[in-house]
């Protein structure tokens, strides 16, 4: 069945008149869904990759594609997730910023105070995940980066495990995106998880930039997949659509994410480069359509 942007308004206005009427809640889903998702992936959508809209807007697209979860949002915007019934799959706020990370021992006072606080927020609003980051290297050896880490992690873990949260450390891509990035590589990563050693610290495994890193991709979900508590997807080059513009392909990055058994989220991470509201609304329907295995 051709789903088009005929069907996909139809949708999006449905519920947005639903909300503006002050329905709220799981309710919101009484239009049926664009998508019949065959329920194997759990789909989000990152919030900053959709910021072209309100949150509010956001919810309305994302639910009236059919999904219910959307990634890295903070606790300001909590509520209005809760009114249209979408999970907040990835939490976020805690960070300082992306350089300043558990890598540095004099940003760990203040890593620990931040992150405490958020895992209770994240734990009281009813959520899981939570993400967390190496932050840049400035010179310092991967050893060095790895030993620190650790010392850093253990001061807020075991709070973690005490609320039900699991942190996430995102790994990135530093040829491109994220220059002196310490946790630019899986392996790096993996010894971490191995030297934490708890199922409350997981790694965000982001497919656009360990494509970018190292390749290798279905292999390294295979045979990793342990250690992996969170997808996010893009397409390459470019951080654009997930379709046939660019070298992956996602059906069977899917696929081989399923057959591990894998129970979190996929959730997408690109920016679109269609034009206009309604095309880039698209762009998330289609994407949602390749991942759905």
């Amino acid at each position: 069945m051709d789903l088009g942007r005929r069907d996909l308004l139809k949708r999006i206005s449905a519920i947005s008149a639903l909300a503006a009427a002050g329905v709220s809640g799981t309710s919101l889903a009484s239009p049926p869904a664009l998508l019949q998702l065959k329920g194997n992936i759990n789909h989000a959508v990152s919030r900053w990759t959709y910021g072209h809209l309100s949150i509010e807007e956001l919810c309305v697209l994302v639910k009236s594609i059919g999904f219910s979860a959307i990634d890295l949002v903070g606790p300001e915007d909590w509520p209005v997730l809760k009114k249209y019934g979408i999970d907040s799959s990835m939490c976020n706020g805690a960070e300082p910023n992306l350089e300043d990370g558990f890598i540095h021992p004099e940003h760990h006072d203040d890593l620990e105070q931040r992150y405490l606080k958020h895992i209770d927020l994240v734990a009281d609003a009813g959520y899981t995940n939570l993400v967390c980051f190496s932050g840049n290297a400035r010179g310092m050896s991967e050893q060095e980066g790895l030993q620190n880490a650790i010392t850093g992690l253990k001061r807020v873990v075991p709070h973690a495990k005490k609320r039900g949260v699991v942190l996430q450390l995102e790994l990135f891509n530093s040829k491109v995106d994220h220059p002196d990035y310490m946790a630019d590589n899986s392996a790096w990563g993996i010894e971490l998880c191995k030297a934490i050693d708890s199922p409350n610290f997981k790694l965000l495994y982001d497919i656009y930039h360990m494509q970018i890193e190292e390749g290798d991709i279905i292999r390294n979900i295979q045979n990793n997949h342990q250690f992996y508590g969170h997808y996010h997807t893009a397409g390459v080059p470019g951080r654009h659509e997930i379709d046939d513009t660019q070298e992956l392909y996602y059906p069977a990055i899917a696929k081989a994410i399923v057959a591990t058994g894998f129970e979190g989220y996929l959730a997408q991470e690109f920016v679109p480069a269609a034009k206009g509201n309604t095309a880039k609304a698209e762009s998330l329907l289609n994407a949602i359509k390749i991942c759905d295995v």
